[in-house]
């Protein structure tokens, strides 16, 4: 059931989610948290589905604000969204007009859920300082995603100078899958130490850097980014020891190839995760991602004095 309110307030649309909520029985005490999301019209309704999909795992009311035109008057055009249309959560979206898109703060604070923890999530271009920004500054968790961003490189490097406690990127969430494949592989004998690490991806994907980054903090050894044109994701790592190298190659999108020596190659699932999927992985968790914040403030730049950047072009495969 979706609702339209054009031209109205945020005291008005609380009331009619009580009026809702008294004639169709839907309690607000089943929400465990309050995400805010804070994007522009293109961005929207992708946004909107992410977090629907992640209110299957996390039953949430979602705001959306969408910031229109900052030129005219002050207006909010109100939607709310119930039922099928909204998941397993309550979407209330709010579109500003005028002087209000520079304080979206003012239309999400009255619509807060009493006594639940606020998410803060920006699925395109974000503030410098998420922690500093008026929404963010109430959030416990603070999610930005430098891969949607125009110039995703330089996104990550405002998040290193902005990072507070509590910041966290769907560029390192994308790795989870990475990190785990990674970290099983050297659990296998012989267990040896590495002595250098390839990590392939494309030229401007955050999560390639991050990676890098955190196996050059992990294992204390040369780490070379090779930065690869004609793609766009993550195609490879390779971990060179001793006995031979350990080398995980994803040709598709589904399944990743893993070499080690002396054994036949094996298949394994290796997913590109979609935003909903990661949404729905950092709202599992509250507290401040420390691993993320060490990585963003010193594996990157270990990686820089330790290892060093190379470019290729590779044929795109997908």
């Amino acid at each position: 059931m979706i609702i339209d309110l054009p031209k109205t307030t945020s005291s008005d649309v609380g009331k009619r989610l009580i009026d809702l909520r008294e004639k169709h029985g839907a309690v607000t005490l089943g929400r465990v948290l309050t995400l805010a999301l804070i994007t522009d019209e293109d961005n929207a309704e992708s946004a909107i589905a992410s977090a629907n999909h992640a209110s299957h795992e996390h039953p949430c009311r979602i705001i959306a604000v969408i910031k229109g035109t900052s030129r005219g008057s002050a207006r909010l055009d109100a939607q709310i969204r119930v039922g099928g249309d909204a998941g397993a959560s309550e979407v209330i979206v709010l579109r500003t007009f005028g002087p209000l898109t520079a304080h979206p703060v003012s239309v999400v604070v009255p619509l807060l859920l009493p006594d639940a923890p606020l998410v803060a999530w920006w699925p395109a271009e974000a503030p410098e300082v998420p922690a500093e920004d008026p929404v963010g500054a109430l959030a416990q968790r603070r999610i930005t995603d430098a891969a949607a961003c125009k110039r995703p490189s330089a996104a990550l490097t405002d998040r290193a100078h902005g990072y507070r406690p509590g910041d966290t990127d769907l560029a390192w969430t994308r790795l989870t899958l990475w990190r785990a494949l990674l970290a099983a592989a050297l659990d296998q004998p012989p267990h040896e130490d590495v002595t250098s690490v390839r990590v392939v991806g494309g030229s401007e994907n955050p999560s390639a850097d991050l990676l890098a980054g955190w196996l050059s903090m992990t294992l204390r050894c040369p780490v070379t980014r090779t930065k690869a044109t004609g793609v766009d994701g993550m195609l490879s790592v390779r971990l060179d020891r001793p006995s031979g190298p350990i080398v995980i190659e994803r040709p598709d999108e589904d399944v990743a190839v893993l070499s080690t020596p002396d054994r036949v190659d094996r298949k394994v699932a290796l997913p590109r995760r979609s935003a909903g999927e990661c949404l729905a992985e950092e709202l599992r968790r509250l507290d401040p991602d420390e691993v993320y914040g060490d990585v963003l403030l010193h594996g990157l730049e270990l990686q820089r004095e330790t290892g060093k950047t190379t470019r290729t072009k590779v044929k795109a495969k997908r």
